[in-house]
């Protein structure tokens, strides 16, 4: 069975995805979980016969609809789709896919224009954050073009402003899920943070790596790659997760120092090195710099407990600002940039019901 959905393919940040309105996809009386992989194309690694790259930052859906929530414009569903399967995780926000969100909402006639610059207050349903967008919409209409630059995407465009709250605890109910700052989990040191995305930070060195290597070089060591897994999964267990094997959540982060940033972070999602930084991840990793006794402030040993971070990733450097009341952090904030890239009908190919069998 064929059928059509009003959708928008846009490049947010580093990454690349589909967006819906939660109408549209209602409206196709299809279950999310088998109508998304049938747009994207999966299960296949190449993702032939459908709208995904086939990488993991390119098999990403993004569901908005209007709020009901006070002081909330729309809210932001993420759906992260599996390539070589046909599984859908909800767990997971995606920050750089919410750079395109407020756009998206301006472009669906969700947010009016507000002048040069329209402010668009979203929700994040997966992680229950809350965001600021700031997009520039002069003569009453999005503007895409620009010159800020984001490593790892090549030329510039137009500035979204990005500004989180109540970004902590979003999976586990706590900045720290464990109740430390570190653990130790098979003699190695680290640090369970949940802030923007849960996620498993640990020294480079201590997995025997330096954390300057390429995505190519990290992902071609098979022993490296078991090794971060097992890790992983233990670390789940102990934030309260159960069992996260097939699960995108919690992610890893190996970081190690910088000559010319604040740290540098190699970000897996979470079998494969991210070819640059996930936004939730720099919210996470910025949190963990912040807070005293995390292995991130023993890699980063001098940096202040709250303002501007420098992370060094595959593509170049994410800036992070954060701030911090109370002995947590209670606001993060980045520049990033989104394109529209096409604008019509995504068509799926939907396999037929079986036949009902008389007895």
């Amino acid at each position: 069975m064929m059928l059509s959905v009003p959708a928008m393919l846009m490049r947010g940040g580093t990454s690349k995805g589909l967006y819906l309105t939660r109408e549209a996809v209602d409206d196709t009386g299809v279950p999310p979980e088998v109508l998304l992989p049938a747009l994207l194309g999966s299960p296949d690694p190449r993702q032939i016969d459908g709208i995904g790259g086939a990488q993991t930052t390119t098999s990403k859906v993004a569901i908005i609809e209007p709020s009901t929530r006070p002081g909330i414009d729309v809210d932001y569903l993420f759906a992260q789709v599996d390539i070589a399967t046909d599984t859908v995780d909800w767990t997971p926000t995606c920050g750089n896919l919410l750079t395109g969100v407020g756009a998206f909402a301006i472009e669906r006639g969700m947010v009016p224009v507000a002048g040069d610059v329209t402010e668009v207050r979203v929700h994040l349903v997966n992680t229950g954050a809350d965001v600021l967008l700031t997009v520039q919409t002069p003569g009453g209409a999005v503007r895409y073009d620009g010159e800020t630059a984001v490593d790892g995407v090549p030329g510039g465009a137009a500035p979204v402003g990005v500004t989180f709250t109540e970004f902590t605890g979003g999976t586990t109910g706590s900045l720290f899920p464990t109740g430390n700052p570190r653990d130790v989990i098979d003699g190695v040191e680290v640090s369970c943070v949940d802030a923007g995305v849960a996620a498993v930070l640990m020294r480079a060195a201590d997995l025997g790596v330096t954390g300057a290597e390429s995505p190519t070089e990290l992902d071609a060591d098979r022993a490296l790659l078991e090794r971060i897994e097992f890790l992983r999964r233990q670390a789940g267990k102990l934030m309260g997760m159960g069992d996260v094997a097939g699960r995108v959540v919690p992610k890893v982060m190996l970081l190690s120092p910088s000559e010319d940033a604040t740290i540098r972070s190699r970000y897996f999602v979470p079998t494969s090195c991210h070819p640059a930084h996930a936004v939730s991840g720099a919210v996470c990793l910025g949190s963990a710099l912040a807070m005293p006794g995390t292995v991130a402030r023993d890699v980063a040993p001098h940096v202040p407990e709250s303002g501007d971070y420098t992370l060094e990733h595959p593509s170049g450097v994410i800036r992070i600002g954060i701030a911090v009341d109370g002995g947590r952090p209670v606001g993060a904030s980045v520049v990033r940039t989104a394109r529209k890239l096409f604008d019509g009908m995504a068509f799926a190919e939907l396999a037929p019901a079986p036949l009902a069998v008389a007895s």
